[in-house]
């Protein structure tokens, strides 16, 4: 009897506001309830926080318009991976496919140990494996599935924020003059706090891994991308300058639940409870999204070998690629029961940052675009420049983990073309 093959294609299933929630999805959570506080002490100061914070909004501004140019020009699974092969050639198209892969899985472990953290610290661990095995189950069941529960996790994760943002600006312990603290600000911080905080924008890449399964794609994505980055900067604006303002950004540094420590500043500790669930709640719609991401890069690399084919393959009922996903759930469930939330967000944030400094780079060669008011080549050259400094300035272990498994990535990439 011949066996079935699987098929290899996506179906085209999202609209904008699908892709503009997965992409809300892929980004509320982290900068809020993860990076905040790593990124205040690097940057020494509540001034420096906001100008760090407006320098990673500005590259991933960059970085989500040369996403938008090129996910309309090849509106197919993979994203950069895909237009640095199409754009640069092979080895740049593998270097983004491998930088992605491996820094969006650490972003899986990061955000499964988070949702651990908030719910139940004592075994954040087995939580964490339970919250990897709970996202992989949503979406297995097809994309579908995977839109409709993230705008359901949106909306709560909205709800959440907005209590808090509320309890913040009432609160009898905001002092607004907290926010122009310049005391211990230096360039180099600020900088290495923008690399940080670039692991809360990443996600509107997802939108761009997903463009096999948009309509309409040349419209879509790049209304999709921009709307999406632009919403979650203005949120995060708003609660980085609540948290300092009832905080100040010495408390807000030392912090391990910054929201909750607002509530309870506030004069509001009953409520903590209900920011821990929001909290867990967010970072689970992150960790939705981020699987399905890396599962449609890995199957786009599998498509042209640079991954081992079975990856291609697609559920001929939910349309998904589901060896790919297992294959990331599984590696990612090996982190969280070895790894540490800090390191995986510094590995991450590097990775991710040469991702776009590749994309970046194939945007240039798309020249002008005579139909965009925008300077787009300025911008993808701004995009490119800001996105390899912000690498640079953090944190020298993880530079040098990143560096390491890029280096791997490129002698792999030597050895699969010579055989």
């Amino acid at each position: 009897m011949e066996q079935q093959r699987l098929p290899t294609v996506l179906d085209r299933r999202l609209g904008v506001p699908d892709a503009v929630v997965i992409g809300l999805g892929s980004m509320l959570g982290a900068g809020v309830f993860v990076v905040f506080a790593p990124a205040t002490a690097a940057a020494g100061s509540a001034t420096g926080l906001l100008i760090a914070l407006a320098i990673a909004g500005f590259v991933a501004w960059c970085n989500a318009t040369s996403s938008a140019r090129l996910a309309a020009r090849y509106p197919e699974s993979g994203g950069t991976y895909v237009y640095g092969r199409e754009r640069l050639g092979d080895l740049a198209g593998f270097l983004a496919g491998w930088a992605f892969v491996a820094g969006k899985t650490a972003s899986c472990a990061a955000m499964a140990l988070t949702v651990g953290a908030y719910l139940w610290p004592g075994q954040a661990r087995i939580v964490a494996v339970v919250a990897v095995l709970a996202v992989t189950a949503v979406n297995l069941g097809g994309i579908a599935k995977t839109a409709r529960a993230t705008r359901w996790l949106v909306a709560a994760t909205l709800v959440v924020l907005g209590t808090v943002a509320i309890i913040g600006l009432t609160a009898g312990s905001a002092d607004p003059s907290r926010l122009t603290d310049t005391a211990g600000i230096s360039g180099y911080g600020v900088l290495g706090a923008a690399g940080l905080l670039f692991f809360a924008f990443a996600g509107y890449a997802r939108i761009a891994t997903l463009g096999e399964e948009v309509r309409d794609p040349e419209r879509t994505i790049p209304r999709a991308v921009p709307l999406a980055l632009g919403l979650v900067l203005l949120i995060y604006l708003s609660l980085a300058t609540i948290s300092l303002s009832v905080l100040g950004a010495d408390r807000l540094a030392t912090s391990s639940a910054p929201l909750a420590d607002v509530v309870t500043a506030a004069g509001l500790p009953d409520l903590t409870p209900l920011v821990r669930v929001g909290a867990a709640v967010a970072v689970t719609g992150v960790l939705l999204a981020l699987v399905a991401g890396v599962g449609r890069t890995m199957l786009a690399m599998a498509r042209r070998r640079d991954l081992p084919g079975a990856l291609a393959a697609v559920h001929p009922r939910h349309r998904v690629p589901h060896r790919a996903e297992l294959l990331v759930a599984g590696v990612v469930i090996v982190l969280v029961s070895l790894g540490d939330l800090a390191t995986a967000i510094g590995f991450s944030s590097c990775t991710v940052l040469v991702y776009y400094a590749i994309t970046n780079a194939a945007a240039l060669t798309l020249g002008r675009d005579p139909n965009r008011r925008l300077p787009v080549q300025a911008l993808a050259a701004l995009g490119l420049v800001g996105c390899l400094t912000l690498a640079a300035t953090l944190p020298l272990t993880s530079v040098l983990s990143g560096l390491a498994i890029l280096t791997l990535g490129a002698l792999t990439h030597t050895l699969l073309t010579r055989n």
